[in-house]
């Protein structure tokens, strides 16, 4: 974990559904969350709704964040009681912050062309390295993954920042390990990938850690784990991870939630 983490109480300024599934909320913050890199993300006190009350915080990865303005932004799936509770506020609510916690993802000035590959959720967490690569002279490749085109999230964020977008989708039949390897493979062969990213999908992880393995390509995985603390005491996020032939237990949130692909297990 690096930099300064701390808990604050944060003014909501924008609470939207951007489809049948998915919500982002943005709010003032101001430093320390403010300066969150991608990959990294918070543990978030929700509110409590109908649905119920947390018990715990919930961890979330930083969607967008902005150390000029102070904003911070979150894009997550309606799937539970916490994120029920996430969506139902509104601007004026206040949001109570931990974080900015874990190890995001890094970015090496060789670097001409990256390629991110992510699905579902999984695009929120990668959508940051858009604009990050851009600050830095990169091109940037993005295949967003979902089960219908009404359902793609963080497109915007990528066109945005000047990514290449293409979208695949279970509708369409386009999103299969097969076709997205093909599309990777074609990219690799062109030049176009120094280095592969990926969140929110086992298939997609082990396209990326094949290829990542075969063509000598760094890769970087966020995984996503359930959390308690997020800080690294509670033990509970432990996933493992094949390194020099050993097998490794390392803490998602602590270690992470960013890692080589290539050593990542299921």
């Amino acid at each position: 974990m690096t930099g300064e983490v701390a808990v604050q109480q944060t003014e909501v300024l924008e609470s939207a559904s951007l489809n049948a599934e998915y919500h982002r909320i943005r709010v003032r913050a101001g430093a320390p969350a403010s300066q969150a890199r991608p990959g990294q993300f918070f543990q978030l006190l929700c509110p409590a709704s109908p649905a119920g009350t947390p018990f715990l915080r919930r961890p979330m990865s930083v969607y967008g964040a902005d150390p000029a303005s102070g904003e911070v932004s979150f894009l997550f799936k309606v799937t539970g009681i916490g994120t029920r509770g996430l969506a139902g506020l509104v601007p004026g609510d206040r949001l109570d912050l931990l974080g900015p916690l874990g190890n995001g993802f890094t970015l090496e000035p060789g670097w001409r062309h990256i390629v991110a590959l992510g699905r579902g959720a999984g695009l929120a967490t990668l959508a940051p390295l858009g604009a990050a690569a851009r600050a830095r002279g990169m091109e940037v490749t993005a295949i967003l993954s979902a089960r219908r085109p009404s359902l793609m999230v963080a497109d915007d964020a990528f066109r945005a920042a000047g990514a290449r977008v293409i979208p695949v989708t279970d509708a369409e039949g386009t999103s299969g390990p097969a076709h997205v390897e093909r599309l990777l493979r074609g990219m690799i062969a062109d030049g176009r990938c120094d280095a592969l990213f990926t969140c929110g999908s086992a298939r997609l992880l082990e396209v990326v850690r094949r290829l990542a393995q075969g063509f000598g390509i760094p890769a970087m995985v966020a995984l996503e784990q359930q959390m308690a603390c997020g800080l690294g005491m509670c033990f509970c996020c432990v996933r493992s991870f094949r390194v020099d032939g050993q097998v490794l237990h390392r803490r998602v949130c602590y270690d992470g939630p960013v890692f080589d692909a290539r050593e990542a297990l299921e």
